[in-house]
């Protein structure tokens, strides 16, 4: 390929551009803040990384760089293996993502050290060292390699490809005069354009920009911000572009030369805000201004890579700002804060056009529902948990503070999450963007629509407590402050299924006897045994799950309902999934409503909300693709209701859909509510992750983050306002820390004791199977909010355990 744009040549294409210079210096910044607003909202990303120098030699002679040393100046021409593992390491610890590769260019053609060197090693070059390098990390620490190995050959780009989620080269300027490239011949405009051309045609997610004042004119920063424009617009591959701004330092050709003034900085971040398509997001370091919060009103979205690990060693006079430091400032302008990926959301989100199939995966697990970077806990800083946890008890309690240890939390695992509800305001600031208008169009009596709830579901910093105050403030008006629960008993009947569920690591065919525990179902006897255990116990439920055996026919259902009704009369049957009703009803070739009302008649008096999964069928395809679709779960509650049966609306979150996906489960079921008035409360249910096939498989996220989990509950008793009164917290696989939070997120049931519950057990998650009413009772009495036994329908039970109250709570028609 050979590139025939040039200086002139890009002048030439978009004159229109170079008017952009004629605006007066407040408009062109007030344009492009508007810009990056309507394309990026409130939302400023940044990338938790580590940065790797694996060489600081360079065959290029740059007047301003420091980071280039001749060999005489180092121990080593190269990191070794180990060095570069150890930084590694050291930056997963610390919660990054990416792995910056940062390095001279092509330092062998200049230093026979070099050459030596990879010699000696077995390199045929410094980037087939950079390749051995970013594999290596990636194999032993995860975090995801960006390789800034400057320009390169098209063979160079896609070994990198292999084992870089994305790369990155600086264009830097298109006028080839500049004294400050005078000596390196990777500078050459011409030589950065092709790199740039040839990264778009092997569909490399790329970052590249341009550094200003360094001896270029104004129109020289349009000519290099359109070339990359029309290189993006041929590619679709330009994620961000840095707007660099030259600072001189000493030891270099340019140490006497003027910083670059800060409105000429200015001027050419909104420039290339105003010149890039919106898709592309524009960076600008923190750490090289003073006060770096007025950039953002120049058009700016990302701030780029910001290292809790290591210096900067491009410019090492420059520290990073503390990530506390970084949020504040991006707060305090209106914005909030996001860690990302080296590969930003919309590139993530087309893996099999933009990433080697290697890396898909290695994407993936690190990856909340957005395609950002998982938010938790590392963003979450030691002294913000401190005083966020200090809020979350009533005045004068103690609890441990929680979410401060580096263990990582999960769905399932028996590790508290970070501290998120009650939110630490800092003050009385207010928000501003779309989750401030949705929430003040909610405050005005409007219902959430699928937009709506997508961008509540977005929510990051400030917004997501601001979320959660307003869903608590709404629980409390609905069904007050009571806390409740119910004592059940659960009794999993069968584990052998017919099915192949993805995600289940419960079921057992002929094929995951390897997972976890053994094939096995239980007798009518035993089923019957288990329920009058568990009313001897005090349980006034049983619940009753399992999967769809193959000798089952549809009525194995019916059997299993009288035999516990004939144990114990007074219990409450709440069984049978919508799958389970559905094939136990096409086993008899039967009507399902017929088939649901004999199972009424039998004593069965609720139905359990799960098998619903995400009930939109493009998720559904690769989760359950043999099990019931979206409509046949719908309607399955909508004949249950009919026949008298009292349902709830269950969600399993956290594996591969995203954000509009749940937004159209919640409108899909509320549809249903308003239709029928027969869901008793809205259960959301975490994906856990680590026994699952479908993960054990590399094919899933590794379950929601705990962000996602608090706006699941809180965005979900917004969603369903005046439709389903009562938001459940499954402390199974929370855990009761988790579930305290979620209690003041909107949530006013811990749902069952279940003694027994072995599903969440088998994906893996370790919270124990049972919860005593003690347990529950010291859950909520730091919040000073009473703790209330029910029944399945939400009818209070007094005095004696099977003494239930008229129902009281339920879901409104």
């Amino acid at each position: 390929m050979t590139v025939t744009v040039g200086h002139r040549q890009v002048r030439d294409m978009v004159p229109s551009m170079h008017n952009l210079l004629e605006l007066p210096h407040a408009e062109l910044l007030a344009r492009a803040a508007a810009r990056r607003d309507a394309a990026f909202g409130n939302r400023v990303t940044y990338s938790p990384k580590v940065f790797i120098p694996l060489t600081m030699l360079c065959s290029d002679r740059c007047g301003y760089c420091t980071f280039a040393q001749p060999p005489a100046r180092l121990e080593h021409p190269y990191l070794g293996l180990d060095e570069v593992l150890k930084l590694a390491r050291a930056g997963a610890e610390a919660g990054c993502h990416e792995a910056l590769f940062t390095l001279g260019e092509r330092p062998e053609l200049r230093y026979p050290a070099a050459r030596d060197w990879l010699d000696t090693n077995g390199y045929e070059s410094t980037v087939h060292y950079v390749v051995d390098a970013a594999n290596a990390v990636l194999e032993e620490t995860g975090l995801l390699p960006h390789a800034n190995a400057g320009a390169l050959f098209p063979e160079e780009l896609l070994a990198l490809r292999r084992v870089s989620p994305s790369q990155g080269m600086m264009i830097e300027s298109l006028n080839g005069g500049l004294e400050a490239h005078r000596g390196s011949p990777d500078k050459v405009p011409t030589r950065r354009l092709a790199t740039l051309e040839w990264a778009g045609e092997l569909a490399i997610p790329f970052t590249t920009g341009i550094l200003v004042g360094i001896g270029e004119s104004r129109s020289d920063r349009v000519d290099a911000l359109v070339a990359i424009a029309e290189s993006h617009r041929r590619h679709g591959h330009v994620q961000e572009v840095i707007v660099q701004n030259f600072l001189p330092k000493h030891g270099t050709a340019m140490w006497r030369s003027d910083p670059c003034p800060d409105d000429a900085y200015t001027e050419a971040i909104a420039l290339a805000r105003l010149i890039l398509p919106d898709d592309v997001a524009v960076q600008a370091p923190p750490n090289l201004s003073d006060e770096f919060g007025h950039l953002l009103a120049a058009g700016v979205s990302d701030w780029g890579g910001v290292s809790p690990v290591t210096a900067d060693h491009v410019n090492p006079e420059r520290p990073w700002p503390d990530l506390d430091r970084l949020t504040e400032v991006t707060e305090a302008a209106g914005f909030t804060l996001a860690p990302r990926l080296t590969v930003h959301p919309a590139w993530a989100a087309e893996p099999l056009r933009w990433l080697d199939p290697k890396l898909r995966f290695a994407v993936m697990d690190r990856s909340d529902a957005e395609f950002l970077a998982r938010d938790d806990p590392g963003s979450v800083f030691p002294e913000r948990i401190k005083e966020r946890a200090a809020a979350q008890v009533a005045d004068g309690a103690e609890v441990e503070l929680i979410g401060i240890d580096s263990s990582q939390w999960y769905s399932g695992v028996p590790v508290e999450p970070p501290v998120l509800v009650p939110a630490f305001s800092g003050g009385s600031r207010r928000l501003q963007g779309a989750v401030d208008e949705v929430l003040t169009a909610f405050e005005a009596g409007e219902d959430l629509d699928e937009d709506r709830i997508v961008t509540l579901f977005g929510a990051r910093g400030p917004e997501v407590g601001e979320i959660a105050e307003a869903a608590d403030r709404l629980r409390s008006e609905v069904v007050g402050d009571d806390v409740t629960y119910v004592v059940n008993r659960n009794i999993n009947y069968t584990n052998v299924c017919t099915f192949k569920c993805r995600f289940c690591g419960f079921s057992k065919g002929p094929l995951s006897l390897n997972l976890r525990g053994t094939p096995y179902l239980l007798t009518l006897d035993d089923i019957a045994e288990r329920a009058a255990e568990g009313w001897a116990r005090g349980a006034t439920e049983v619940t009753l799950q399992g999967g769809i055996h193959p000798n089952f026919d549809g009525d194995y259902y019916l059997d299993v309902t009288r035999a516990v009704k004939e144990a114990v009369p007074e219990m409450h049957i709440h069984g049978f999934t919508a799958l389970e009703v559905t094939e136990g009803a096409g086993r008899l070739g039967e009507d399902l409503e017929k088939y649901l009302g004999r199972l009424v008649d039998a004593g069965l008096a609720s139905l359990p909300g799960t098998a619903a999964e995400v009930l939109d069928d493009e998720v559904r395809a690769e989760l359950c693709p043999d099990k019931i679709n979206t409509e046949e779960w719908l309607e399955a509650h909508r004949v249950a209701h009919r026949v008298g049966l009292r349902s709830n609306v269950t969600i399993m979150f956290g594996s591969i859909e995203q954000p509009r996906h749940w937004a159209r489960h919640l409108i899909r079921t509320r549809d249903l509510q308003a239709e029928t008035g027969g869901f008793t409360e809205f259960v959301p249910l975490p994906f856990v992750h680590m026994a699952s096939p479908i993960y054990l498989q590399r094919k899933a996220r590794r379950g929601p983050t705990w962000r996602e989990v608090v706006l699941m509950h809180a965005v979900g008793r917004l969603a369903f306002r005046g439709y389903i009164d009562n938001i459940q917290a499954s402390w199974v696989k929370l855990g009761l820390g988790g579930a305290r939070q979620l209690l003041q997120a909107g949530v006013n049931d811990l749902g069952g004791t279940l003694m027994d519950e072995n599903i969440s057990r088998a994906a893996g998650a370790d919270h124990g199977t049972l919860a005593t009413a003690d347990d529950f009772a010291a859950l909520v009495e730091p919040l000073g909010r009473p703790l209330c036994q029910r029944s399945t329908l939400y009818g209070r039970v007094d005095h004696s355990p099977h003494e239930v109250q008229p129902t009281v709570g339920a879901a409104r028609t």
